[in-house]
């Protein structure tokens, strides 16, 4: 087929975008064969990426990549008919092929690319493997005297195929827009209800209508939004095995629950906390083989990342199956640095979250991975900017588990509107449990307390005094129940307004720094509503009592 027919420019487009997935499956099927090296379909998956690759960079004349990857097509073909899998120095040469092939693609947008130094280097020493292996002569330019008897794959992609790429920016606006939609929505309503008589009945059913469709509509928006988490995860499988590797450890990583979606803007801003866990997981958690198998384990630690929804959240859990947090340490560092003090008496979770603490590290000595105490408080940063929960759980010598909890998506959220003084809070449905009246015996003027819930202490504290907001307490208090992780709490509030679909939108520079709000939203009747953030709310007032306490 002659390329003069088609544009250019959206086949190599394509082409980029096929050959990044082919690459990441190519290096998934190389790491597994080292922890599976009997399974002969790994090197079947791994010949048709670079055969793929081969004849598109061919077709698009790319002559440089077409050779590189004619020549890994060369070695891979050479194992594919001894029915033999490559033993591991070879799987780290071929790592390194994909490498090398990940950043000629890349830079293939720009037009036919030459081959570095690095690269020809890298080409002729897999040259002289496929001469050893095998009765082949592989020339300068990849060439070779006899081809394999391999699966003939299309060269260019079905241009039948109905995919179309959108840029994330004008997906932003779309749902941008639909958001500003249900705010002219929520004000519309509220004109028509006052309406009377038959017409305005008639005019408030059309309404409801129109806010069905625009539902949809939303709905379809966030929908083009959602992504598998599987890709993100799955590129961390390379930087386990490289990371062990280097340290001399053996490690894999096992990856569950890959199709399940998430908006892409939380995708994108998970990556760098999970970078910090992985790492951490690897240097800290998992031992050294010979302590692992004298401790009865695999020589080869494990370590699990997966995902699933929960109540209208993603929630990623990252397990290892190593030495566990050290919790006498981790407490005895907390003391010695006055983080806390020597007579506090900690739940094993609070222990726990003090590694978030900036600065804080148990590490005896500085690595390339850790130890300089960065790290895991970017985590609990990144995490808190995404409005999630991180929570930690360990068992000495057996492992640690560490579970983050992060909404589907950062624009639109279901919301519980309540009242202090004149001015509206939206609390974010996703922590609400229930409601309920402040006993008047249980009331005092303080900022927080704690009242009796069923006959459970539930700590709380007052919205009006946290905020500092102007007016007496009203006689009558009412109490919002909310849940973060296993932690039960109360925030209490003049008034209750219910729930309310609430389109988030971001404060400006000057009161980014204001402790336990989120964002903003525009309510029905044109006013500004703060939306909380209700883990640093708690947060900051119990880190504060325990400091009065002290």
């Amino acid at each position: 087929m002659d390329l003069a027919d088609f544009d250019r420019g959206a086949v190599l487009a394509s082409f980029l975008v096929e050959s990044e997935e082919g690459l990441d499956a190519m290096e998934q099927a190389l790491v597994q064969m080292e922890t599976n090296p009997s399974d002969l379909e790994l090197l079947h998956t791994i010949f048709r990426v670079a055969h793929s690759i081969k004849g598109n960079a061919t077709s698009l004349e790319l002559p440089e990549l077409a050779g590189f990857a004619h020549v890994v097509e060369d070695l891979l073909d050479v194992f594919r008919e001894q029915q033999a899998l490559p033993g591991p120095e070879l799987i780290s040469l071929l790592l390194k092929a994909v490498d090398e092939l990940r950043a000629m693609v890349a830079g293939a947008q720009a037009g036919p690319v030459e081959l570095t130094q690095q690269q020809n280097r890298l080409r002729k020493e897999i040259a002289r493997e496929v001469e050893k292996r095998s009765k082949r002569v592989v020339t300068t330019n990849g060439a070779r005297e006899e081809t394999p008897s391999g699966p003939k794959l299309d060269a260019l992609p079905n241009p039948n195929h109905r995919t179309l790429r959108a840029d994330v920016d004008k997906l932003d606006h779309m749902l941008n827009l639909t958001g500003e939609i249900v705010i002219a929505q929520g004000r519309l309503r509220q004109m028509i209800e006052k309406l009377s008589g038959e017409q305005g009945r008639a005019i408030l059913e059309m309404h409801r209508e129109a806010e069905r469709l625009y539902m949809d509509l939303q709905s379809e928006v966030m929908s083009i939004r959602m992504v598998p988490v599987g890709p993100l995860f799955r590129q961390f499988v390379r930087s386990v095995r490289d990371l062990a590797k280097t340290h001399g450890k053996i490690a894999r990583l096992e990856v569950t629950g890959g199709d399940v979606e998430v908006d892409t803007t939380v995708l994108e801003q998970l990556k760098d906390p999970l970078v910090h866990l992985i790492r951490n997981a690897v240097d800290h958690g998992l031992e050294k083989p010979d302590i692992r198998e004298a401790r009865g384990k695999n020589a080869c630690g494990v370590i699990r990342l997966s995902a699933a929804h929960s109540a209208g959240n993603i929630v990623v859990t990252l397990q290892d199956d190593g030495a566990g947090f050290d919790r006498q340490r981790i407490l005895e560092k907390a003391r010695r640095v006055g983080l806390v003090s020597s007579k506090e008496d900690l739940r094993e979770q609070d222990i726990y979250s003090l590694v978030f603490q900036a600065g804080f590290s148990t590490a005896e000595t500085v690595t390339d991975l850790s130890g300089r105490g960065v790290g895991l408080d970017v985590v609990r940063r990144n995490i808190d900017n995404l409005r999630g929960t991180v929570e930690v759980t360990s068992t000495e010598a057996k492992g640690s588990t560490i579970t983050i909890r992060l909404p589907l998506t950062l624009a639109i959220i279901e919301g519980f509107s309540v009242k202090v003084g004149s001015e509206v809070f939206i609390v974010p449905l996703e922590h609400v449990t229930e409601c309920t009246e402040l006993p008047a015996e249980q009331r005092n003027a303080e900022a927080s307390g704690i009242l009796s819930l069923r006959g459970d202490p539930l700590p709380y504290v007052r919205l009006r005094r946290a905020f500092s907001l102007p007016g007496q307490i009203p006689s009558k208090e009412n109490i919002v129940v909310v849940k973060i992780n296993e932690f039960y709490a109360g925030i209490a509030v003049d008034e209750l307004l219910g729930g309310m679909q609430t389109v988030i939108k971001p404060l400006g520079r000057a009161f980014r720094a204001v402790h336990g709000i989120a964002g903003s939203t525009v309510l029905g009747d044109g006013r500004v509503g703060l939306i909380l953030d209700v883990p640093n709310l708690l947060r900051g007032v119990m880190q504060s009592s325990l400091q009065a306490q002290a």
